[in-house]
């Protein structure tokens, strides 16, 4: 298990975290069923995305550059830096939030604090560690599942939620169906897993698999393999949170959720102490797992995308700026919590513009993975292909019905 794995636990980030728990509240077991219609379009899209680094070498923002018009990559990379900055201040304020709900204190210094020792981490440690850190940190979903055994699940009403669709023709459930998939398959997962594949090549020492041929059939079978248990994983997490919120927030009539740690608190009367404290753990490992992955993806796509030396195994000397990226995008995120940006607003734009950068850019993804001249012979092709367009056309079909919905 290595860069799929990480990715897909990234996906559960606490903003994540807080969409599932207000679908679960608000519609009970009913839209478990669209959890398990997102995996086989993030598993597709994210597989194509690690296969682009490990066949080309590069990230998703240095093929752009290669390949592509330089003013795209820079509509792309600048949309991305934006939305990760928001979704960096919205996860480190549940996480500060988190805490302060276990044991009380001033939950901006714990936010800001959270912030320093995620770029500590990142900048200082090795990268061999560090990946292990991040693998280690999944475990951290394993909260969630837990929660769902002492919430009182009707598993028949569960199962049957997760199974069948039904899917209503209003706002309310048009709306939680796009902020499911626009938090799903976000465009900051492309980077990273790109990078990642990238990276493990260096570590190993390997060269990338348009210059080594022969190691590709094992090597695509792992990439194929990490990144369907990784967003199996991920996905299996989300569906918990879903079915935990529903047996216990909507069965109470609490159909409203604003944030992740609210969400935590409200479980305290209705499942007890050690839900709750199992909820807002799991905010706090998951939010120390996606906040270096924001950060670092940024790092990746603005770096790449000025032919800067990048890559979490140099040494800080040998990658100042990206280092530097890493630090500005995470404070920068930070500060949106000291500043009185409304976090909800803040997430509710991140999702605006995530939702509009994954469509062109999952495009453009597909136009690099199926083009000889970049893959060369390990051009994507058959069900991994249809996969990923697939996904491209959902995620355009759900851009346009965000912004008609939003219009009525």
């Amino acid at each position: 298990m290595g860069p799929g794995l990480v990715t897909g636990a990234a996906d559960d980030d606490p903003s994540g975290v807080a969409t599932y728990s207000q679908v679960g509240a608000q519609f009970g077991y009913g839209m478990g069923w669209a959890i398990l219609f997102s995996y086989p379009l993030l598993a597709s899209i994210q597989a194509i995305s690690a296969e682009i680094g490990s066949v080309t070498g590069m990230g998703v923002a240095q093929n752009l550059r290669r390949h592509y018009p330089r003013w795209l990559l820079q509509i792309v990379v600048n949309l991305l830096l934006i939305a990760n900055i928001i979704n960096l201040g919205a996860d480190l304020g549940a996480m500060g939030a988190a805490l302060g709900l276990l044991i009380g204190g001033p939950v901006m210094v714990y936010a800001g604090l959270f912030a320093i020792v995620c770029v500590l981490m990142e900048i200082f440690m090795s990268y061999t560690s560090y990946a292990r850190v991040l693998k280690w940190s999944t475990l951290a979903l394993l909260s969630y599942v837990a929660v769902v055994f002492v919430a009182g699940v009707d598993w028949g009403k569960a199962a049957y939620g997760a199974l069948v669709p039904n899917f209503v023709f209003d706002n309310a459930h048009a709306m939680a169906l796009v902020a499911i998939l626009g938090t799903t398959i976000s465009p900051y997962l492309f980077f990273w897993q790109a990078g990642q594949e990238v990276e493990e090549q260096h570590r190993r020492h390997v060269k990338p698999l348009c210059v080594a041929p022969r190691r590709a059939g094992s090597e695509l079978r792992r990439i194929r393999l990490d990144t369907m248990l990784g967003m199996g994983f991920s996905h299996l997490t989300a569906l918990f949170i879903v079915i935990a919120t529903a047996a216990t927030l909507n069965a109470h009539g609490i159909t409203h959720v604003e944030s992740s740690a609210q969400a935590a608190e409200a479980l305290r009367p209705i499942a007890g102490d050690f839900a709750f404290a199992l909820f807002a753990i799991g905010i706090i490992g998951t939010g120390m797992l996606a906040v270096p992955i924001l950060a670092g993806s940024a790092a990746y796509a603005v770096s790449e995308s000025f032919g800067w030396v990048e890559g979490l195994d140099r040494k800080p000397r040998e990658a100042k700026a990206f280092y530097a990226t890493i630090a500005v995008a995470t404070i920068a995120g930070l500060t949106l919590n000291y500043v009185g940006v409304d976090p909800i607003k803040a997430l509710y734009w991140a999702a605006v513009v995530n939702g509009v950068l994954a469509a062109p850019l999952m495009v453009v993804m597909m136009l690099i993975a199926t083009n000889r001249a970049v893959m060369g012979k390990l051009r994507v092709s058959g069900r991994l292909a249809a996969g990923g367009w697939l996904a491209t056309a959902v995620m355009g079909i759900v851009a346009v019905g965000f912004f008609l919905i939003r219009s009525q």
